[in-house]
């Protein structure tokens, strides 16, 4: 892409920056630093540790983020609340720690009043309804500490929804999975269907009276992996109002890079990693795994290849970016850090994109949908009391 393109992509988000969906960084200072800022100062370069900093935050053009407060799926319980509770925890101390570049923010109009004074609107996503240990009471919880969506879904099945990445066992959402989304909806909080099975989104969207949310997902006709989205899925959007964020991680979006990050997941587990482990020494066995087996490279145009396929199924008001910085082992080349968005706006206007419609694409669709859900919440409360159903009560 030529320099002329990067500089009119550098005006695009001048006016319009990015809302990104989803970017795991306070999972990322847990196993790196134990959430220390001292020891991983963010106002510093940290590129060869994080994908995120805040120097490239700013260079990147971004203008909100969705902090992940993201949980291993193999905690459970109190275990999993109680981590949950420490990544919340850790986003109010790093907006704490930068109040000159970032602001803590609930509302869409927190975003529109972070954007005007040159901040960072921080908010916060709960990746996993394993978090609230199907208690409704600790959803609201976590609503009234500032979490802005949930993750119905991480990897696992739930009791009450199916994964996109286990084996089906309610086909969708039980009773008490409709109710959460009732609920959610109730509270103003998204509905974030990313990691959730193909009939766990359909069922989401035949219950859910409020915009959902796909906080990191792309486009399944373009790249056949389940975390992605069906076209039948996309079509409903324009009806329920949501948003669809396509996400940056190699293995959703490059078909080729499906086979080859199976093998290198496996050789993370044979050296006893986990395979989402993305700390120095996790990274430095994937390097080792790479230098010998060549891996398959995305690019902006890749996931250009899924916006163009989301906008024409979905339509220009319901697609958004969403990531995943520092939730992923590997990156697009040209999207290799928060750094990047540029490019990939710079890849977008030369297939002819339309600043207005990058604007949509970058920030106006994202604030809507949160607006949208706010809105929503409001009349729903005026009929409607907090639910006090149990998943006994309801699945048995």
């Amino acid at each position: 892409m030529t320099p002329e393109l990067i500089d009119q992509a550098r005006a695009v988000l001048r006016e319009a920056p990015v809302v990104d969906g989803h970017n795991d960084l306070p999972w990322a200072m847990r196993e790196q630093a134990g959430y220390d800022l001292d020891a991983l100062d963010l106002a510093a370069d940290q590129r060869s540790r994080l994908h995120t900093d805040l120097a490239r935050l700013h260079a990147g053009g971004v203008g909100a983020q969705f902090w992940s407060v993201y949980v291993r799926s193999d905690l459970a319980g109190d275990r999993a609340l109680s981590a949950t509770l420490e990544q919340i925890d850790f986003v109010r101390a790093l907006t704490d720690r930068y109040p000159d570049r970032l602001r803590l923010a609930f509302t869409a109009d927190d975003m529109e009043a972070a954007r005007a004074e040159g901040r960072i609107a921080s908010l916060m996503g709960a990746e996993g309804g394993h978090s609230i240990d199907c208690s409704l009471a600790t959803l609201r919880a976590l609503h009234q500490l500032g979490v802005r969506y949930m993750t119905l879904t991480h990897n696992d099945n739930l009791p009450w929804a199916d994964s996109a990445t286990d084996k089906p066992v309610a086909g969708g959402l039980t009773r008490f999975g409709e109710e959460v989304v009732r609920e959610m909806n109730r509270l103003g909080m998204l509905v974030d269907l990313s990691h959730v099975s193909a009939d766990t989104m359909r069922d989401a969207l035949r219950v859910a009276e409020a915009p959902v949310l796909f906080s990191h997902s792309s486009a399944r006709g373009v790249c056949d992996h389940p975390r992605n989205v069906p076209d039948d899925v996309l079509a409903q959007l324009p009806v329920n109002g949501g948003v669809a964020m396509a996400t940056f991680v190699p293995k959703f979006i490059l078909p080729a890079a499906i086979e080859w990050t199976l093998a290198a997941d496996e050789n993370m587990r044979a050296h006893g990693f986990h395979h989402l482990d993305t700390t120095p020494a996790g990274m430095a066995c994937q390097r080792e795994f790479e230098a010998g087996h060549p891996r398959p490279i995305a690019t902006p145009g890749t996931v250009a290849d899924h916006l163009d396929h989301m906008r024409e199924v979905a339509g220009i008001d319901h697609i958004g970016i969403g990531g995943d910085f520092d939730g992923t082992a590997f990156t697009p080349s040209g999207l290799d850090d928060v750094a990047g968005y540029p490019n990939l706006i710079a890849e977008l206007l030369g297939r002819g994109w339309s600043q207005g419609d990058l604007a949509k694409l970058t920030w106006h669709n994202a604030v809507r949908v949160l607006r949208d859900a706010e809105s929503a919440a409001r009349e729903l409360q005026l009929t409607r009391r907090p639910s006090i159903a149990t998943i006994t009560q309801l699945d048995g």
